[in-house]
C-alpha cells in the first residue's frame, strides 16, 4: 500500500512511541545507530561515573557551595528515568560543583525502569515531595532545574497549580515541549479519521501521559491558559530542528512576553549539530549552553566549539 510520504513518517513516528510504551524501549527505531554509538561511549565511562556520582549526584550529604548555592534537580522524559536520562549530564554538573539530584515519576502498574508514564498531575505532585526533599537536606531556599522532554513540561504544573513558583529559580530544558507535538501531522489525521479516542483508549492503559503530550491536548490547554510562565523563575528552553518526536520543533518554545524567557534552537549555536530529541541528552553543546544559563561566571558563548569541551 502507498502511503505519501509524510504520512509515512508520521507512521514511523508513532511507531516508535508506541514501542517505546509496550517494550519499555526509549530509542527511536531510525536513530539506533546514533544511539548505540553514544550509549557504548558511556558503558566505557561507567566505572568512572559511578565513582564520580556517589560524591554528588544524589548524594543527600552534599551541601551547596558559595559558586553554586543552588541544588540541581534533573527531570527525566518520557520512559526514561532518574538514571539513565543523565549518565552524561549529571557527573559532569556534579564535577563543575553542583549538588545534583534526580528522581523517577509517574510510573504505572507496577513496570520497573521505564517512568514518566503516568498523568502529569500525580507525577507533579511526586516531583513536589522530591524538590521539598531535596531543600531540606541541603538547606537551601530554591532549587534549578535541568529538563528532558516532559521533564521540561510537567514541572510547570507543579509551579502554577501545586504552589511551587517560589521554590524554583532557574528551569531548563532541552527536547522542550511546551505545546506538544503533533507527532508529524499524525495527530491530526487520528482525529480527522475518528481514531483519536480509540487509540487513546489502547494508550491510557499503558500510558496516562502519551496524550496529554499532544497538541491541544486538554492537559495543555489547561496548562497554558492565561500565560505560560510564572513570576520570579528564569526559563530556558532547547529545542533541535532535527527533533523527531516534537513537531513543529518550535512548539517547544514557552510564548510569553517575559524577559525571563530565553527560547533557542540548538542549530542557531552551531548549524552542524544534528542531535535529535534523545541525542540532546548527550550533547555537549546543549551542556554547555545549560551551564552558561546556570552559572553566569563561565563563558557565555555558546557554537560548534562547545562540542570539543
Amino acid at each position: 500500500m502507498y502511503l505519501p510520504k509524510s504520512l509515512a513518517s508520521a507512521a514511523v513516528a508513532l511507531a516508535a512511541i508506541a514501542l517505546t510504551v509496550v517494550q519499555g524501549n526509549p530509542l527511536p527505531p531510525m536513530k539506533r545507530d546514533g544511539f548505540v554509538a553514544a550509549a557504548t561511549a558511556a558503558a566505557a565511562e561507567l566505572p568512572a561515573l559511578v565513582k564520580r556520582s556517589s560524591s554528588g549526584w544524589n548524594d543527600w550529604d552534599c551541601k551547596p557551595s558559595a559558586a553554586h548555592p543552588l541544588p540541581l534537580i534533573m527531570v527525566h522524559g518520557l520512559t526514561l528515568n532518574g538514571i539513565d536520562n543523565w549518565l552524561y549530564m549529571a557527573p559532569r554538573f556534579q564535577l563543575k560543583g553542583f549538588c545534583v539530584f534526580s528522581l523517577s515519576y509517574g510510573q504505572m502498574n507496577g513496570v520497573p525502569i521505564i517512568y514518566g508514564l503516568d498523568k502529569m498531575e500525580n507525577s507533579a505532585q511526586q516531583f513536589g515531595d522530591f524538590v521539598d526533599k531535596v531543600l531540606a537536606a541541603t538547606g537551601a531556599s530554591q532549587v534549578d532545574l535541568l529538563g528532558h522532554s516532559q521533564g521540561s513540561l510537567m514541572p510547570r504544573y507543579y509551579m502554577k497549580f501545586l504552589g511551587g513558583a517560589s521554590k524554583i529559580h532557574k528551569f531548563a530544558a532541552f527536547g522542550a515541549i511546551q505545546y506538544g507535538t503533533d507527532l508529524l501531522g499524525l495527530a491530526n489525521l487520528m482525529e480527522t479519521f475518528g481514531l483519536y479516542d480509540p487509540i487513546k483508549g489502547v494508550f491510557d492503559k499503558a500510558c496516562l501521559s502519551c496524550f496529554q503530550l499532544l497538541r491541544n491536548s486538554t492537559f495543555l490547554e489547561n496548562l497554558n491558559a492565561g500565560g505560560d510562565t510564572v513570576p520570579g523563575v528564569e526559563y530556558l528552553m532547547i529545542t533541535s530542528k532535527y527533533d523527531e518526536l516534537v513537531t513543529p520543533y518550535k512548539s517547544g518554545f514557552l510564548r510569553d512576553n517575559n524577559p525571563k524567557v530565553r527560547n533557542h534552537v540548538l542549530q542557531d549555536w552551531c548549524s552542524y549539530d544534528l542531535a535529535e530529541h534523545l541525542i540532546q541528552a548527550t550533547d555537549p553543546i546543549v551542556f554547555n549552553a545549560v551551564l552558561a544559563f546556570l552559572d553566569p561566571t563561565v563563558d557565555q558563548t555558546i557554537n560548534c566549539l562547545d562540542a570539543l569541551n
